[in-house]
């Protein structure tokens, strides 16, 4: 059975929001109304530089240079936002049936609203958006928001006392070191590891920091299925400033039948049935930023929903981006992923969807230039899926490729 959202999550809300005002700043006193004198004050200092906003969570290159815009939002204070605008064009070989070799879309049109003090905050990101991701079709910008996660992707409260926060609605996945949108990662495209993990899930979030050492903890509906079964935690230590290891585990500690009556593209049955596992390590000094990652997932057999046997896929990336001088940058993605099964074998689950036993090695390079809050860059990036059998299905007209290449090119402004 579903649950929704007027059961537990509602519950606990109400409860969290009963509690004092935990951590409310006092507004300072304002000057009397109506022109009145007012008690000499001190020189003004100079005005300090705006601080980043937490989200949208960004790596390199790509930063958000235009400050916040904020105005007063009476009951709930100051509130900032901050948007993108970008578009992209993308052209391919040994492309499958139904897609094209060449599309030109909008990639971003999106506006984030947040509150990042007191208490009480809140994130909203609305618009459009297109997420393109090696070894997948392309799919119009319009398909690809109706498809997936609607014109609200992402949506949560946040309750705040001092190092501990919850977080209570959409969220970005804890899984893997890439983040959905396209101006968050070195890449404009996903890679293959990501097309493994879940990207946005509806639930409730906590997390803490205890001196180098930062927790989270997540009840959540996985891969956007709208049954709150999944349980991911992450955990992960800062060496110094330069240095953090981080560890994930993610999975669904029931089972999830899809519903017909509403089919999504975001809710893979086999992996929304399975578990996902990472390591990760992040150096990031000067110009330098390089995290290197491991992925196992594991889908257990469940005759009762249909899978008759038990699949893994295992695989490495290693993300690297340098800043060179003058807004100029390069980014570097090589991958490499297997998945367990036999050709052979009927009942083998085809995880990565170039049949069971196949594997794939992809490489990327992104040239990026940015300048204030305008951005240029592109990706060149080649899929090699190896160890097909006469039945698989790959790339190309009749699936009997085993090559793609796609060129990306994406330009926009951050405001």
């Amino acid at each position: 059975m579903k649950k929704q959202w007027g059961g537990p999550l509602t519950f606990v809300l109400m409860a969290v929001l009963s509690l004092p005002a935990l951590g409310q700043q006092q507004a300072p006193a304002q000057a009397p109304a109506g022109g009145a004198s007012a008690p000499a004050q001190a020189p003004a200092a100079a005005p300090s530089t705006p601080q980043p906003l937490p989200n949208p969570s960004m790596t390199a290159p790509l930063s958000t240079a235009a400050p916040p815009h904020t105005f007063d939002a009476g009951p709930f204070g100051t509130v900032a936002i901050t948007g993108i605008l970008s578009g992209m064009g993308l052209t391919q070989s040994n492309w499958i049936p139904g897609d094209k070799s060449t599309r030109w879309d909008l990639s971003n049109g999106q506006v984030f609203l947040q509150k990042t003090s007191g208490w009480f905050q809140f994130y909203l990101q609305a618009g459009a958006y297109n997420l393109p991701a090696l070894g997948f079709p392309t799919v119009s910008t319009v398909n690809t928001i109706t498809g997936l996660y609607g014109p609200l992707p992402l949506a949560y409260l946040k309750l705040v006392k001092g190092n501990f926060n919850v977080e209570i609605g959409e969220l970005p996945t804890l899984i893997g070191a890439e983040y959905t949108f396209t101006f968050e990662n070195m890449n404009v495209e996903r890679g293959l590891l990501w097309g493994q993990e879940t990207a946005i899930s509806r639930g409730i979030q906590i997390n803490d920091t205890y001196k180098k050492l930062t927790f989270a903890a997540s009840w959540n509906d996985g891969f956007y299925s709208n049954v709150y079964n999944w349980i991911s935690g992450t955990a992960s230590y800062a060496f110094n400033a330069s240095n953090t290891l981080a560890f994930v585990g993610s999975g669904n500690v029931g089972q999830t039948i899809p519903n017909p009556a509403s089919p999504n593209a975001a809710t893979p049955f086999l992996q929304n049935n399975g578990q996902i596992y990472n390591i990760l390590y992040t150096y990031s000094h000067e110009s330098w930023t390089i995290t290197p990652y491991w992925q196992y997932t594991r889908v257990p057999a469940n005759a009762s929903i249909g899978i008759l046997e038990k699949g893994s896929t295992n695989g490495g990336a290693l993300l690297l981006n340098y800043n060179f001088k003058h807004g100029i940058s390069l980014a570097a993605r090589p991958e490499y992923i297997t998945s367990s099964g036999s050709p052979t074998d009927p009942a083998a689950l085809n995880l990565l969807g170039y049949g069971p036993g196949s594997s794939a090695f992809s490489f990327t390079v992104t040239p990026t230039y940015q300048k204030g809050g305008f951005f240029l860059r592109g990706d060149v990036s080649v899929v090699d899926a190896r160890n097909l059998s006469a039945t698989s299905f790959a790339f190309g007209q009749l699936g009997d490729k085993s090559k793609q290449t796609r060129g990306v090119i994406e330009a926009g402004f951050m405001f």
